[in-house]
């Protein structure tokens, strides 16, 4: 539950069986931590560079992962990286535990989960919706308090220095490209971490005339004040899978379900231990999802 500490655990731990001569270490790591931190903003770290660095330092060989916030991830890692997805359990839970699935459009809440909701829209043979101009400060917006070059008072420049200036962004009004009138929406992500966003993108749904509201996403955080939020928002149902324990906001808050994925994971065991192709695990899936 502590993100560090289950760190320095298991760098510990592939140290001592590096140390212990084995001849494979394998890491398991359902939600890789930190892989948020995949891109790099101004002259930023990338986080999860260093920890794959990290893991590699400390004797693993083989990592089984699932659904990375980004693809290029693996390309970090010195060894090779089994990158799993859970949208075929994801799309199993919609057709069998919603009823009229045929009647919901599948809804990315940016324009950056587009490809996603794409994806699963494809093989279900539903509509798509984008929701468009979402009010969020992100990294890129903040004033970091770093002028580069200084700014000092009759400092003459020399004029090949001088930059343009940039444009000021200025985000377009909130729209929904695609109809959800009458209809179940159903929000698709990678992540469910701060879920304002998420209850900001349902109540506009409502607007438009959206009769139910789903959410599903592969890694339920959850953190802060996430179930109580979820509870008194406009979302009907948080799905996830348990890749991340999330056992307490489950009693906090009835509208978070749970879909188990272990059998997938237990199979990628299964077949890299005697030696099999991991292909099989594959054959449901899109390079959207």
């Amino acid at each position: 539950r502590d993100v560090n500490t289950a760190v320095m655990e298991l760098l510990i731990m592939a140290y001592a069986l590096k140390t212990s001569c084995a001849r494979n270490i394998i890491g398991v790591i359902p939600y890789f931590p930190y892989s948020k931190q995949s891109k790099m903003r101004k002259r930023g770290s990338i986080v999860c560079k260093l920890l794959a660095s990290m893991l590699a330092k400390a004797g693993l060989t083989h990592i089984i992962t699932m659904d990375l916030h980004q693809k290029e991830i693996q390309g970090f890692f010195s060894f090779p990286v089994d990158n799993l997805r859970a949208s075929p359990f994801l799309l199993q839970y919609i057709q069998e535990e919603i009823p009229d699935y045929r009647n919901a459009v599948i809804v990315a809440k940016s324009p950056d989960a587009a490809k996603r909701a794409q994806s699963y829209a494809e093989r279900l043979r539903l509509g798509l919706a984008v929701i468009h101009g979402e009010a969020q400060c992100t990294e890129q917006d903040m004033d970091d308090g770093r002028h580069s070059p200084p700014m000092v008072k009759n400092a003459t420049v020399h004029p090949g220095l001088e930059l343009p200036l940039m444009m000021a962004k200025e985000k377009p009004p909130i729209t929904v490209v695609g109809d959800v009138g009458g209809r179940i929406a159903i929000i698709v992500d990678d992540i469910i971490d701060d879920v304002e966003s998420f209850v900001a993108a349902a109540e506009i749904l409502k607007e438009r005339g959206a009769y139910k509201i789903f959410v599903m996403a592969t890694h339920g955080l959850l953190s802060a004040d996430a179930p109580r939020l979820i509870e008194e928002s406009s979302i009907d149902e948080v799905v996830v899978t348990n890749t991340v324990p999330h056992e307490v906001q489950k009693l906090q808050c009835p509208k978070i379900k749970t879909v188990d994925i272990s059998l997938i994971l237990s199979e990628a065991i299964r077949r890299i231990h005697n030696g099999e192709s991991m292909a099989y695990l594959f054959r449901n899936i899109t390079v959207d999802d």
